[in-house]
């Protein structure tokens, strides 16, 4: 019972759930990793009883909590409420901005109740609070003193009640950048494709938002890994995606001949790509990219060009500054700082400080490829802007980080080492999942004041739209393994949800950016309510989406949620063609991944198509009947429509029948994940331009914006493949 306890005071799960009826529960030797991670001593049964004694003498004699949230117009939290009579408050600003201390008193007596209704939002019975005087939106400290009692602080975070919204209904593309490459392009996407699809698809097809895979900073070195949900830093871009020929000293560049031929060597990476049955090459782009970012960081910079960069790293500050050294380290000293020289290892060190002197030109190397990174980041958003879209670019926010990159090198406090962020075992997959990406620890940023995600938030944010999170259920747990141990021997560890979603809807709310939280899979009770009480839609895919608690089959459009972004398919899961025409099963096989027999398989998958396009049929979608397979592709995505769904995504590849997925679970050289570039449904790679002028994509686009006027862009140029 002690550690159970002591367990559930740091919010770490001796047991788990993996279906209603279904208790599993937790080994000890897993709870002590964990606590141990958590900087709790729970190897013996006396350091047990010994923490025990500290955390619950901690807990009674606190005043307040570690972390307080109130949201603007609703009733306080019980913590303020229940304060004894007489306290004295003192908020404090963090933050630079207008607002300035504030000093409040609980009152003697308990005030009378307001009475139910008066107020919208506050329930009934909820004290009054006339004593409070709500602070301005954003992060404060709060200082509590009772009668006869010491002082006490916290972290008090004020937001607003909700996200923005996006319009009752829009529709956008879903898109890997890498995959989409154009005729501009140095042998994958990059940023200037971005504002290319993002202009034409706002202007000539009503579309009201591009969303992207994750643009974050990769862990340098060949080769890297190409998988943009583990990378080095979430909190800066990374440079592989820059179009080069954007840099304003391109132009200025006295070297024409080394960069006309890393252009012709970049051409040839492309026509590999894309008329040879080449892969993308990451590390191959981004060696012609570095060499010409090089000549051109030679350039100077005119006293405009010199001050924006300078204001960059003004707003940046240290955490920039920490980021490029790392990569200047890593060129130097390989991409794991856990290999790296002792005294390197830590970034505050003397050793660390030196080197940050003699790598200075190699650190403002970085610092600027990070700050013309952002730059065409926000000329991708102002682009789409321009286009007339609603929203905008959607970026996406991957779970974690990579364990020897740049972000748990500065960061090494918030992170739990020895600890890697995964799943639990579940129908899907026995054995569960180990992800590699180290979890923050929820202590760590609740002593911070939710530093690094507030700094994360607002990076990302300050040029998109919108943010996609993915696993967003991990604001409220995240299944942590600990090293050497099986993902089935994890557990739960619960993050303070109130804070994150919080932090999350103040960041938001500042950028004016609408939040979608990738919810599939296994969630738990309440998550997505409270996520929807905070506005931020959630992820429905349409082959999910059945009536999993009653009779299995497939939802009617009306009973769809609302506040979702409704789509056909992501880029972990089969095209939308793959999975009409059963190609999805057939590569399954071939990679040896099924777990019952190629018959039975393509039997059950066969099944669940049916059923799907007997619906649509009867609910007239398929007029053209079954046999078409571009004709079910287009009945889908009238499906989408008939739901309520705030946010329609099609999925790019889906508008010219790709049948290849982006990355396919459960392998690593078994198939190219990431690697693959937007293709037809023959697997003959396409370019943007091609795209613009595909019959099929218009056909599907009509379906989501009947009205469209025709336009030239619709005529093919010439030599272009039909698709």
């Amino acid at each position: 019972m002690g550690l159970s306890r002591l367990a559930a005071l740091h919010g770490v799960a001796t047991s788990y759930s993996p279906s209603a009826d279904v208790t599993v529960p937790v080994p000890d030797g897993t709870v002590v990793a964990v606590l141990a991670a958590l900087g709790v001593d729970a190897a013996t049964p006396e350091a047990v009883q010994k923490a025990l004694a500290a955390a619950e003498s901690a807990a009674r004699s606190r005043l307040l909590p570690p972390t307080l949230v109130v949201w603007s117009g609703e009733p306080l939290p019980p913590a303020l409420t229940a304060l004894p009579p007489g306290t004295e408050l003192a908020v404090r600003p963090e933050e630079p901005g207008p607002a300035r201390p504030a000093r409040m008193r609980t009152p003697s007596k308990d005030p009378a109740p307001v009475v139910s209704g008066q107020v919208p939002g506050v329930v009934s019975g909820a004290p009054a609070t006339g004593w409070w005087t709500e602070p301005p939106l954003g992060v404060h400290r709060l200082t509590a003193r009772a009668p006869e009692q010491r002082a006490e602080s916290c972290t008090l975070i004020v937001a607003p009640a909700r996200v923005p919204q996006p319009p009752p209904r829009s529709h956008g593309f879903l898109v890997q950048l890498y995959s989409l490459l154009s005729a501009r392009s140095w042998g994958m996407g990059d940023l200037g494709d971005l504002a290319d699809l993002a202009s034409w698809s706002g202007r000539c097809l009503g579309a009201s938002f591009v969303q992207v895979n994750p643009l974050h900073a990769a862990v340098l070195g060949s080769p890297t890994d190409p998988s943009p949900y583990r990378p080095s830093s979430r909190r800066f871009p990374d440079p592989v995606h820059l179009r080069v020929e954007s840099v304003p000293e391109y132009g200025h560049a006295s070297d024409r001949a080394a960069l006309d031929d890393l252009r012709r060597r970049a051409a040839e990476l492309s026509d590999g790509v894309l008329n040879k049955g080449a892969l993308i090459d990451r590390d191959a782009v981004w060696e012609l990219k570095r060499q010409a970012l090089a000549i051109l960081a030679g350039v100077p910079l005119t006293p405009g060009r010199r001050a924006e960069y300078c204001d960059f790293l003004a707003r940046q500050g240290p955490a920039l500054e920490d980021h490029a050294l790392w990569c200047a380290l890593a060129e130097a000293h390989g991409s794991d700082w856990h290999s790296w020289p002792a005294g390197l290892r830590d970034p505050r060190s003397r050793e660390t400080a030196r080197a940050r002197g003699e790598l200075r030109d190699r650190v403002d190397f970085h610092c600027r490829l990070a700050w013309l990174t952002d730059t065409q980041l926000a000329d991708a958003q102002r682009a789409a802007r321009d286009a007339g879209m609603a929203v905008g670019i959607v970026h996406d926010l991957a779970v974690g980080v990579h364990p020897g990159g740049a972000d748990t090198w500065a960061q090494q406090d918030a992170f739990a080492h020895g600890m890697s962020v995964g799943a639990p075992p579940d129908a899907f997959n026995a054995r569960g999942q180990d992800w590699g990406l180290p979890p923050w620890r929820p202590d760590a940023l609740a002593a911070s004041g939710y530093a690094p995600f507030r700094g994360l938030l607002r990076g990302i944010l300050g040029r998109a739209g919108a943010l996609r999170i993915d696993h967003v259920m991990g604001l409220f747990r995240l299944w942590w393994v600990p090293e050497g141990r099986p993902p089935t021997e994890g557990t739960y560890v619960s993050q303070d949800a109130e804070a994150m979603l919080a932090v999350l809807v103040l960041e938001a709310h500042r950028a004016g950016a609408v939040v979608v939280g990738e919810d599939l899979g296994t969630v738990e009770p309440g998550v997505r309510e409270a996520l929807a009480r905070r506005g931020v839609l959630g992820t429905s895919v349409l082959w999910f989406e059945r009536d999993w608690a009653g009779t299995g089959r497939p939802l009617a459009p009306e009973e769809w949620r609302e506040d979702c972004l409704a789509t056909a398919t992501t880029h972990d899961l089969p095209s939308t063609a793959a999975r009409l025409t059963g190609d999805h099963v057939t590569l399954r096989h071939r990679l040896g991944l099924l777990t019952r027999p190629l018959d039975q398989e393509r039997t059950a998958d066969g099944a669940d198509t049916a059923e799907w396009l007997g619906l649509l049929s009867r609910l007239g979608l398929l007029p053209e009947g079954g046999g078409d397979e571009e004709a079910a592709v287009r009945a889908v995505h009238r499906f989408l429509l008939r739901t309520p769904a705030r946010m329609t995504g099609i999925w790019l590849p889906d508008t010219i029948g790709d049948r290849r997925p982006q990355n396919l679970p459960g392998t690593w050289d078994e198939y190219p994940n990431w690697r693959l570039p937007v293709a037809d449904g023959e697997g003959r790679p396409v370019t943007l331009e091609e795209l613009a002028a595909s019959p099929r994509l218009h056909r599907l686009m009509e379906v989501l914006n009947p009205r469209q006027e025709p336009r030239r862009t619709r005529t093919a140029p010439p030599g272009a493949r039909p698709s």
